[in-house]
């Protein structure tokens, strides 16, 4: 599998919690909560995102990244897994379930993906921004998102992040999850869908009760926006410790 930015925590003794996320700043800033609960915690980057650098010519959308993720546990020798996914790294992680049931324990979906919903408005700027000004991309969007966003784009900024940015938008296809909600139905693992209440990019009646329900997983909605990890990341913490307490102890 190509090379991917990768945060580990010490061995703990109770399970493995595996987190896949595009932006490892924001699923991983609580994890070291879940490691002093007794979790290893593995935080990579998907491949093209974050500090992580694709391979010349080689896709990076979320069919490649459940394999390489998958790829991962195995060089790590790691047979199941908790997987904690938010954003598009959700649609890697529910391929994941859907290709290897076996090797997942336990399911935390937060403000993502749900059949062909993707939010693809969102990233449609990003897609057809022209490549040769891609050192300006960082600095636009930090500007339309507000500066709360800084610790996210800092990956991106300049001419390299902006390029890889802009290629990791344009390889994203909702058509990845929109065909596999009946395989996803009868893959039952113990779940749990994370959302915020204001999330501009993934309404909770339009994605997460339908994700939720779908996956028979228990709902848990926030006060908060799109990224909870670092808007609420207390109360999202303590959520996933409970949800691992209760099915992966």
């Amino acid at each position: 599998m190509p090379a991917s930015a990768l945060t580990t925590s010490a061995q703990g003794t109770r399970c493995y919690s595996y987190t896949v996320s595009p932006r490892r700043a924001a699923s991983g800033r609580r994890s070291h909560d879940l490691a002093e609960a007794g979790y290893r915690i593995l935080a990579p980057d998907l491949v093209g995102y974050g500090e992580s650098e694709p391979a010349p010519g080689v896709g990076v959308g979320m069919v490649n990244q459940a394999r390489w993720m998958l790829e991962l546990l195995d060089r790590l020798g790691i047979q199941q897994a908790a997987v904690v996914a938010h954003d598009v790294g959700t649609a890697a992680a529910q391929l994941m379930l859907v290709r290897a049931p076996e090797r997942i324990r336990a399911l935390a979906l937060m403000d993502g993906v749900y059949g062909g919903e993707w939010g693809m408005e969102a990233v449609a700027s990003i897609q057809s921004w022209e490549v040769a000004q891609a050192g300006r991309l960082a600095p636009v969007l930090e500007r339309r998102l507000g500066k709360g966003m800084s610790e996210i784009l800092s990956a991106y900024k300049g001419e390299e992040g902006g390029r890889r940015l802009i290629r990791a938008a344009r390889d994203l296809d909702p058509r990845d999850t929109a065909g596999i909600l009946g395989e996803l139905k009868a893959r039952r693992v113990p779940a749990i869908v994370l959302w915020g209440d204001r999330d501009p990019f993934f309404p909770v009646d339009k994605v997460a009760r339908p994700l939720a329900d779908l996956l028979g997983a228990e709902l848990r909605i926030f006060a908060a926006g799109h990224f909870l990890p670092l808007e609420v990341p207390e109360p999202v913490s303590a959520a996933l410790c409970a949800f691992l307490a209760k099915t992966v102890a």
